[in-house]
């Protein structure tokens, strides 16, 4: 007969800036019990034991933190005592369950995130359907389709606390430098129909990613003329809107081989698309972390040979 068991917990932090609690035990209702034992006579065959153990993280800068745990459970009927290993923060080459945390960034308080995970931040497209069109295109022609879910290829954010810098300043690399070589001030935006209101520059993939034209890396370009060009403007009367080729610098327009693209958007769709908020502090993005982006209105878009109309977004039609 099995009569009682007891359960040991044994907890494994690595980390060099935290604190670790003493476990608590409790049973299924949120009662405190001394520990994990429990008698079949009294608490039923499928008594329930909850423990938990809090790590909290006092460093500086960032600290990735590895978990583990496994269980040790001894019968009062007698015989070795059982251990069962539930493992610790994952796969050593890319430690999917191991939180980072970080005191970084300015906006937020400090925070732990599990960066395994890759975001999808999701473009409104119902607000701002000329910019969304335009990301959509640009992941799909684009040689590794930068940000796209469908071709599960990923943008990596340019953070504050990059280690990449400047030749020319010797400060860390930052969005404004790479938005200067994309799209500098001097260059002349392509006019359209005075409905769509003040023009601006905007390129992709963005300026706040390592796969910027202007970012020394694979995308990497000594001048937007370089980047596909495209613009937006009126299509009929109704006031409908598209994406056309910019044919001013390439006269037959992009070829598909271009590792950027510059268009002249409307500054409100430019904007509001991506926002200042994007996509930290809310994600806690740091250097290099992995993110899609998505452009709902266009996701039934099936080729960029054919025209393609935006859908509202619950629109059932």
């Amino acid at each position: 007969m099995l009569k009682g068991v007891r359960m040991r917990w044994d907890a494994g932090t690595v980390c060099t800036n935290c604190a670790t609690t003493n476990i608590r035990w409790a049973d299924s209702t949120n009662n405190p019990t001394s520990d994990a034992y429990w008698k079949v006579a009294t608490d039923g065959i499928y008594g329930d034991r909850w423990g938990t153990i809090q790590t909290r993280w006092s460093g500086s800068g960032k600290e990735t933190i590895d978990l583990g745990w496994s269980i040790t459970a001894t019968v009062d009927a007698g015989g070795n005592p059982a251990t069962a290993d539930f493992g610790t923060s994952g796969i050593h080459a890319v430690r999917e369950l191991a939180p980072r945390c970080d005191n970084i960034s300015t906006r937020a308080a400090p925070g732990c995130v599990l960066p395994y995970f890759s975001p999808t931040y999701t473009v409104d497209t119902n607000l701002y359907p000329a910019a969304g069109a335009y990301y959509w295109l640009m992941q799909q022609k684009m040689p590794y389709h930068e940000g796209s879910v469908r071709w599960d290829s990923l943008l990596s954010y340019l953070g504050t606390d990059t280690t990449v810098k400047n030749p020319k300043t010797g400060q860390p690399w930052t969005k404004d430098d790479s938005r200067g070589v994309v799209c500098p001030d001097k260059w002349a935006k392509r006019p359209a129909d005075a409905s769509l209101g003040t023009l601006s520059c905007d390129e992709y993939a963005m300026a706040t990613t390592h796969e910027s034209g202007g970012f020394p890396g694979r995308n990497q370009v000594t001048s937007g003329d370089q980047c596909a060009q495209l613009f937006a403007d009126k299509v009929d009367g109704a006031g409908n809107f598209g994406i056309w080729a910019d044919v001013r610098t390439a006269t037959n327009g992009p070829s598909g081989k271009e590792p950027c693209g510059r268009a002249s958007i409307p500054e409100k769709q430019n904007s509001g698309a991506f926002s200042n908020s994007y996509p930290a502090p809310s994600w806690r993005m740091l250097d290099g972390d992995k993110f899609f982006v998505s452009n709902p209105g266009f996701d039934h878009c099936t080729s960029v040979h054919t025209t393609c109309a935006w859908r509202e977004i619950g629109d059932t039609t």
